[in-house]
């Protein structure tokens, strides 16, 4: 029988629209509505719904940034067939985001054991929203803004694709924050950090949801609520990209770092209370 019926599926496609690609961690606020619907976040079926739904944000990631998929693609194919195409920059990153998608897909693979049992604690979401928030300001604070997205190479986007990594094993720490945060220390601009964790998530999110289809669909979870909740998650997922890149072009991330805390100490309240269940 499915644990999640439709109602629930429009509000989780709500949250994880609205908080996929916002640095204020997606997983720990469909942990947190999950576990204020009475719905047992570490449910297996549950763990499998919650990924297929970012299916439906990054589909969002695919239609918005549609015209760079197509250039960058294209300029693979192309440099496959010919050895001088393959000194261009989108030839170059095309293999970057396949790289850097590696270590997040061994980690998520051997890790997963661990991934839906101990690490979806609410009391571990807590405390990865407050640690990453400390991240984010020192980011923030610290980065130097200087570098484009013409400037970023290899490294960048190694080490910015193996941050999620950090948001796979600590669901509070948020995936755009951690990567974000990443290349903000690498002195990208935030546009740059911010698109850079856009593209580096497409690979690594639809492998996941992917993965968890058959899983989601075979614990009981019925194809109506999935169907529901991605649908809801691609539209306000796509509104929320938009908005967000016009935000970092004029704004810090103070504001998500104060949010962040004030989240994380309350579920701290909330769980010490026993309002909540860890």
């Amino acid at each position: 029988m499915s644990v999640i019926n439709v109602g629930q599926s429009v509000v989780l496609g709500i949250v994880e629209g609205l908080t996929e690609f916002l640095p204020v961690s997606s997983t720990g606020h469909l942990k947190i509505v999950e576990g204020l619907m009475d719905v047992p976040v570490d449910d297996k079926g549950v763990v499998g719904f919650t990924a297929v739904i970012q299916v439906g944000a990054i589909a969002a990631v695919l239609v918005y940034f549609f015209a760079d998929i197509v250039r960058i693609v294209g300029a693979w194919f192309r440099g496959l067939a010919n050895k001088e195409e393959r000194y261009h920059h989108d030839y170059k990153f095309a293999w970057w985001v396949i790289f850097a998608t590696v270590p997040v897909v061994i980690v998520g693979v051997a890790a997963k054991p661990l991934i839906e049992g101990p690490l979806a604690s609410l009391w571990v979401v807590a405390g990865s929203l407050i640690a990453g928030s400390v991240v984010m300001w020192l980011a923030d604070r610290f980065g130097r803004n200087k570098r484009g997205e013409d400037d970023t190479g290899f490294r960048d986007a190694m080490l910015v694709g193996s941050s999620q990594i950090l948001a796979l094993l600590f669901p509070g720490f948020s995936r755009s924050g951690a990567t974000i945060s990443t290349g903000l220390l690498l002195n990208l601009d935030r546009l740059a950090a911010t698109r850079l964790s856009f593209f580096m998530g497409i690979p690594a999110l639809t492998g996941a949801g992917l993965y968890e289809l058959p899983g989601a669909l075979g614990s009981g979870e019925g194809a109506l609520p999935l169907a529901i909740g991605t649908a809801v998650s691609f539209v306000v997922a796509y509104a929320s990209i938009a908005w967000l890149l016009r935000f970092v072009a004029r704004h810090t991330f103070t504001a998500f770092v104060v949010y962040r805390v004030v989240i994380g100490l309350l579920l701290f309240g909330l769980l010490g209370a026993g309002t909540l269940n860890g």
